[in-house]
């Protein structure tokens, strides 16, 4: 609390913009927003991914932390970064209708948009890995913490004709996973296991497929930029990433596999099978964050009129009985 509220002090920010948790994770941004509520200057805006976890479980999450109350106390707004079409949370966490009423979805940020910042003079990064042709899989596992089963599987999994494997493993992988992982790629000139990359979209334009898990930055990397993708959710400690994956399979955007199911064999038969072409992403779901945020700050500070809300029909997810 001592160095938020020293940081809001030096600079005087005319916006915060504060993620996920409203009163902080151990509640330590309470002093800080009473402070900055009695000043009446900054104005505070909560930021949520589309899924944050179950409903019965955020909803108990919530109402022991008394975060609505804290939303309705001191947040000038709250903005989803998603698109009802794929997750409400107003609906899917009963936010109360004054809650609700802050609440305005940026859509998701394309981004493409980062490649424009990429260093300048960088190699090709396929071309750096030493492969001058083939197509390209690409399994991405997040900060790698909780990847392990998924890296291995794909390393194991048998990798179609005239097609170069990579994984990115995270600098948080385990040491003794990512050196058996090493290890058993040494001597196949297809394969590669990179443990980080500075700029992973560059990676996920040139591959022609994707496995990872379900995290909220990989999925929407990948979808920016239309790529078969499989996605194998993190189903533990919270459903986040199987809500997630779950909804966009609903809509025709990605192949899900839940973990249980998970086997290099299971890897080899998705990446075997033909590709039909991929639904753009951008047909079924609102990828325009990156020029609705800028709107979004003028209506905080009544530049605008408030955005009118979009009204989309959501991801039905039908299991079989």
């Amino acid at each position: 609390a001592r160095t938020a509220g020293a940081a809001l002090e030096a600079f005087a920010p005319d916006v915060l913009i504060v993620d996920t948790v409203p009163r902080g994770a151990l509640r330590e941004l309470d002093p800080v927003l009473e402070s900055l509520r009695a000043r009446g200057r900054t104005r505070l805006v909560l930021g949520l991914r589309d899924v944050l976890d179950e409903p019965a479980r955020l909803q108990r999450e919530w109402a022991r932390a008394r975060n609505q109350e804290a939303v309705r106390t001191y947040y000038d707004a709250v903005w989803v970064y998603g698109d009802p079409a794929v997750y409400d949370p107003v609906r899917e966490y009963a936010f109360a209708p004054d809650v609700a009423a802050k609440v305005r979805y940026t859509g998701y940020l394309d981004q493409r948009a980062r490649l424009t910042f990429a260093r300048r003079g960088d190699k090709d990064p396929v071309a750096a890995l030493g492969w001058s042709g083939g197509r390209l899989a690409l399994c991405l596992v997040g900060g790698g913490q909780d990847g392990a089963e998924l890296a291995e599987a794909f390393v194991e999994a048998e990798l179609p004709p005239d097609t170069n494997g990579l994984l990115v493993t995270g600098p948080c992988l385990p040491g003794g996973v990512r050196g058996r992982l090493n290890r058993s790629v040494a001597s196949n000139p297809r394969r590669r296991v990179v443990s980080f990359v500075h700029e992973p979209t560059r990676l996920v334009r040139r591959a022609d497929c994707v496995v990872a898990m379900g995290g909220y930055n990989t999925v929407y990397e990948v979808l920016s930029f239309e790529k078969p993708a499989l996605i194998v959710p993190r189903v533990t400690p919270r459903q986040e990433q199987l809500i997630r994956a779950e909804r966009l399979q609903a809509l025709g955007l990605v192949d899900v596999l839940h973990p249980e199911a998970l086997s290099a064999a299971a890897l080899s038969n998705w990446l075997a099978r033909g590709r039909a072409p991929v639904r753009p992403a951008r047909e079924r779901i609102d990828f325009n964050g990156l020029s609705r945020v800028p709107q979004l700050l003028e209506e905080l500070f009544g530049i605008r009129p408030p955005l009118r809300p979009r009204r989309r029909v959501r991801a039905e997810v039908h299991h079989a009985a």
